[in-house]
């Protein structure tokens, strides 16, 4: 078995600020390989502007033959930038990829192949066949030990619940932390109302349905996994004791899907009392699901912000994407948060089936009424693993359409090839594009109204646009040895197996 690895997080290219939220999962794979023994450098390219330059300095100067990616969708065409770069310099090295991208196209082209279907997810996952050594889908915690044998499969998957590699509550209880002294903690920048906060996850999956989210054919995105409340609080002690922060980012998608959350709440208020410190937290719920109960208990824990997916103040929109919820529970969502003292930050979006002018507005006018603290608003996009995706069909060559059951109404996609293209994902007002359109708005016209939408709300309810932070180059020319430790970071294997960390390569 390989007994050295590098872990790659390709740069967000698409984010206003890449340092703020770091990538966990990776971090919890790099911490299952160094428990047994294995030696990881992590080569974390969040934020790096010329991050190519900066991989071929480190494959030019490290000995390591073995790399293993992570990519979500937009992070795909760094990723396969990064991927190129290391097949030429290294044409024998093994290099894996995994991460949501990849588990996402290989639960659509698994769907496929059930309908006995050849179309864009069979594509889309021969091509990452063709350009990766091993594809890692579902969770790698355990996975990844498969792909770092001598003889490996293509493919190895951790996306079936009924085999060994699946996390289950008890697995994932079991799992160490994950290995944040890999990256430059202090580099990234987040806080809760003035209190610097790391991220979380405290538990996974969403059982919803949600046309447009992805993984609604993945169990290891569909399939709750739930962490004891012991194990939660024990890493946030942890973190608080290790790196001094007294802020908490839960990353779960949805909190109150828990029917433990009161106690947890609880818990956490409780660690708080004996530590003598106060937390500040801030983290997701489901509109229809959250009381008053709950959040008297949230905001006692220390919440003080909550992010609800909202997407749609149209209640035909709100039933063509499955949210499960009305326009009214939403508005009741709001009320529920601002009784209790909580800030709601509204997640909206555009671009979906049935989408008009009059949907649209009709966001506008809820946000208006509702007055959220804060909210984001982005044009959808299909990605692979949505139903969206998942179940429209060719209806002209490069135009693909999904067609509601119940209402009849449509939303055709364009063909991306996510290896490539990014443009579709957030950033910055007319800088970004849409690869969707409706029977009613053509994707111009879905831009434009989107961009209306936040300027009108923002100015009206007087919430600032969110700032970027422009990326670090990374400067190499300067005779250092090896790259800095905001980038690089690593394990090296001491005497008796113990691990500790070193930095840079030189």
């Amino acid at each position: 078995m390989i007994r050295r690895i590098c872990l790659i997080t390709p740069p967000s290219i698409f984010l206003l600020d890449e340092r703020v939220f770091m990538t966990l999962g990776i971090l919890k794979v790099a911490a299952v390989l160094e428990r047994a023994g294995v030696q990881v450098e992590m080569l974390d390219l969040s934020g790096v502007e010329n991050y190519e330059q900066a991989v071929r300095d480190y494959v030019s100067e490290s000995a390591i033959d073995c790399f293993g990616l992570t990519a979500t969708t937009p992070q795909m065409p760094a990723a396969s930038k990064i991927y190129h770069i290391i097949r030429q310099a290294r044409p024998e090295a093994r290099i894996i990829l995994g991460g949501p991208h990849v588990t996402l196209v290989h639960a659509a082209y698994r769907f496929e192949k059930k309908r006995s279907l050849v179309g864009r997810a069979h594509k889309a996952f021969h091509q990452l066949q063709q350009m990766f050594d091993v594809l890692v889908v579902g969770d790698g915690e355990l996975a990844v030990f498969e792909a770092l044998t001598d003889d490996p499969p293509s493919l190895v998957d951790g996306d079936d619940p009924s085999a060994k590699l699946f996390l289950t509550d008890q697995k994932l209880n079991e799992l160490p932390f994950p290995a944040r002294h890999l990256v430059d903690v202090g580099s990234y920048h987040y806080s809760i109302d003035g209190v610097r906060a790391l991220s979380m996850i405290a538990q996974l999956g969403c059982p919803f349905g949600c046309g447009f989210c992805g993984g609604r054919l993945s169990p290891f995105l569909r399939r709750i996994r739930m962490r004891t409340i012991e194990n939660i609080v024990q890493e946030m002690v942890e973190l608080h004791q290790t790196y001094g922060v007294t802020g908490f980012m839960l990353y779960d998608d949805e909190l109150n899907v828990n029917p433990q959350m009161v106690e947890l709440m609880d818990a956490i208020a409780n660690a708080q009392r004996e530590l003598g410190v106060e937390f500040r937290l801030r983290g997701f719920i489901k509109s229809e699901l959250f009381t008053d109960r709950q959040a008297e208990a949230m905001f006692r824990a220390g919440f003080r912000w909550i992010l609800i997916g909202f997407e749609s103040g149209h209640d035909r929109i709100l039933i063509n994407i499955h949210k499960n919820a009305t326009r009214d529970d939403n508005s009741r969502a709001v009320a529920t948060a601002k009784r209790h003292g909580l800030k709601v930050k509204a997640l909206m979006s555009v671009g979906h089936p049935g989408e008009s002018e009059e949907t649209v507005r009709a966001s506008h006018d809820w946000l208006l009424e509702a007055r959220p603290d804060d909210f984001d608003v982005t044009v959808i996009t299909t990605y692979p693993g949505t139903p969206y995706f998942d179940q429209a069909v060719e209806t002209k060559p490069g135009v693909w359409t999904y067609t509601v059951p119940k209402t009849g109404d449509r939303l055709h996609a364009l063909e991306v090839d996510y290896r490539d293209v990014a443009e579709y994902y957030k950033g910055v007002p007319g800088e970004y594009a849409s690869y969707v359109y409706t029977d009613y708005l053509q994707s111009q016209e879905l831009v434009k109204l989107r961009d209306w939408l936040e300027a009108e709300v923002r100015d009206k309810l007087r919430i600032p646009y969110n700032t970027s932070a422009p990326a670090v180059r990374y400067e190499h020319s300067m005779g250092q040895m090896g790259l800095p430790p905001s980038i690089l970071r690593g394990t090296r294997v001491q005497s008796r197996g113990e691990v500790a960390t070193s930095v840079g390569c030189g």
